[in-house]
């Protein structure tokens, strides 16, 4: 799995997204922010994310995923 197809999984996945990721195709970080994450705890934020890429770590396709989830001001 490249970089490209997790970074197209998670802006598909969550409204006005903007997502960077970093690493190799299975074990990699991705930085996401969004005006959705707005009064969601951390827990919940990641929980949005993994949700988008779960198939994918189910498979083995996906090993590791760091996670930042971060609101527009936030990322500010």
């Amino acid at each position: 799995m490249t970089l490209q197809e997790i970074q197209a999984k998670l802006e598909s996945a969550i409204d006005d997204a903007i997502v960077t990721m970093e690493g190799d195709g299975c074990n990699c970080s991705t930085t996401v922010i969004s005006p959705t994450f707005e009064g969601m705890s951390l827990l919940a934020r990641q929980k949005m994310v993994l949700a988008a890429v779960r198939s994918d770590i189910d498979s083995g396709e996906l090993h590791a995923l760091s996670i930042k989830a971060r609101t527009p001001a936030e990322a500010s």
